[in-house]
C-alpha cells in the first residue's frame, strides 16, 4: 500500500545558505536528487507557504514543507559491498573503485554500483545496530519514527554526494561528498579546476615524444559510434601526457587531463594513434583483438571477477593513480595515491616480454 508523507521543517542556521534541493537531499537520503527535483518542480516543496525553487538559498527563519509517497522503490538501496578506503572522516570519503563497477546506478543496473556500496558503508552502523532494516533505509522512513520528532533535523540516511566520475571499465581513486556543504564545495573546487587528478594509461605503440599535450575538441555526434569523439564543433579539451615506461609495443603514459570532457583521456590517446590497450570503444578492430590475445595470455581469467563477468575477456587499462585537492571543510591540502593494480602491472610484463 502506498503512503503519502508530509515533513515540515524551521530552517536553523547551521542549514542556512543550502539550496532547497540540496537540504532535502540531506534530510532524505533515499530519495534521489533527480526525484526530489521533480517533486519541487511538481509544486510539492513549499516555502513559507509558497512553491518553492530548487535553487533557493533557504533562510534561518524559513518554514520549508515536502510531501511525496512511498510507492517507488529507490535505486540507492544499501548493498553489503566491500569497499578499499584510503580515507574517510565527517565530510568525505576516498575509495579506489575496481574496473568493472559502475558509479551510479542506471536505468538497467540497480545493484552491485560503487552508490549502492556506500550507501551501506555511510549507513552500516545503523543497519548493524539493528536500529534499521536494509527496507527502512531504502525508505528512509522507519515506522517507528515520529513525524514531529526532532530526530527529523538530523538526516535519516547518509546519502553519497558523487562529486566526480569514473568510467565503468576505469579503476581509481573517487572522493565522495558526506555531507550537503561538503559536495557544494567540492563540486565547486571540480569546476574551477582546483583539483588536480593523474590517470595512469597503457598505450598501444611507442610513444616518441617523452612528454606532450594533446589538444583536440570534443563533441558528440548521436549518429555515429563512439557518439563522443574529436570534432571541430566540440568543446575545447586538452590532456597532458608524460611517458613512464616502454615495453615492447605498449608504452605507459602518465596522463592529467586538463579538462574533463566525457571519455577525454580515451579519446585522446586514440586520436594521437596510440589507444589505451583494451579500449573496445576507440581503439581499432585490430587493437582490440590484439588486446584480447594479450590480455587473455597473461592473466588468469578464473582470478579475475571484474574480468571474468564483463562482456569481453580484458579490462581497460586505465587506472585513476592520483587526486589532490582542498579539504572542504578546513581547506588543507590533501593528497592520495594509489598504485597500479595487478591485472595492468602483468598485462605491462607480458608486452615487455616479447
Amino acid at each position: 500500500m502506498i503512503s503519502t508523507h508530509s515533513f515540515q521543517f524551521q530552517i536553523e542556521l547551521p542549514d542556512a545558505g543550502l539550496r532547497l534541493d540540496e537540504f532535502f537531499a540531506s534530510r532524505f537520503g533515499s530519495l534521489s536528487r533527480m526525484r526530489i527535483t521533480n517533486l519541487i518542480e511538481a509544486g510539492a516543496c513549499l516555502v513559507n507557504g509558497a512553491v518553492g525553487r530548487a535553487g533557493y538559498r533557504i533562510l534561518a527563519g524559513d518554514s520549508v514543507e515536502i510531501s511525496f509517497d512511498d510507492g517507488a522503490p529507490t535505486s540507492m538501496s544499501p548493498e553489503q559491498i566491500s569497499l578499499e578506503v584510503i580515507h574517510e572522516d565527517e565530510h568525505v570519503i576516498v575509495v579506489v573503485k575496481p574496473a568493472g563497477m559502475l558509479v551510479h546506478p542506471t536505468m538497467s543496473v540497480k545493484t552491485g554500483t560503487l552508490a549502492n556500496a556506500l550507501a551501506y558503508h555511510l549507513n552500516k552502523s545503523r543497519i548493524e545496530d539493528g536500529g534499521w532494516t536494509i527496507e527502512d533505509m531504502v525508505l528512509g522512513l522507519p515506522e517507528s519514527l515520529d513525524p514531529q520528532s526532532s530526530f527529523l533535523n538530523r538526516p535519516l540516511v547518509m546519502r553519497p554526494g558523487m562529486v566526480h566520475r569514473l568510467d565503468r571499465a576505469t579503476s581509481g581513486l573517487i572522493v565522495i561528498a558526506k555531507t550537503p556543504r561538503a559536495l557544494s564545495v567540492l563540486s565547486r573546487h571540480f569546476r574551477k579546476r582546483l583539483v588536480e587528478k593523474r590517470y595512469l594509461a597503457l598505450v598501444r605503440g611507442n610513444v616518441e615524444e617523452e612528454a606532450g599535450s594533446i589538444s583536440a575538441p570534443i563533441g558528440r555526434d548521436a549518429d555515429q559510434r563512439p557518439r563522443w569523439r574529436v570534432m571541430e564543433s566540440g568543446k575545447s579539451a586538452e590532456t597532458r601526457f608524460k611517458v613512464l615506461e616502454r615495453a615492447g609495443r605498449v608504452t605507459l603514459l602518465e596522463l592529467e587531463p586538463v579538462t574533463g570532457r566525457t571519455n577525454q583521456l580515451r579519446i585522446h590517446c586514440a586520436h594521437i594513434g596510440h589507444p589505451i590497450v583494451g579500449d573496445e570503444m576507440h581503439g581499432n578492430s585490430e587493437s582490440r583483438i590484439a588486446d584480447c590475445e594479450s590480455q587473455v595470455t597473461s592473466l588468469r581469467i578464473e582470478d579475475q571477477p571484474e574480468i571474468r563477468d564483463s562482456q569481453s575477456a580484458f579490462r581497460l587499462c586505465l587506472h585513476a593513480s592520483r587526486l589532490a585537492f582542498h579539504h572542504p571543510a578546513g581547506g588543507e591540502w590533501m593528497e592520495f595515491t594509489s598504485p597500479l593494480p595487478a591485472d595492468i602491472v602483468e598485462t605491462v610484463e607480458s608486452y615487455a616480454g616479447r
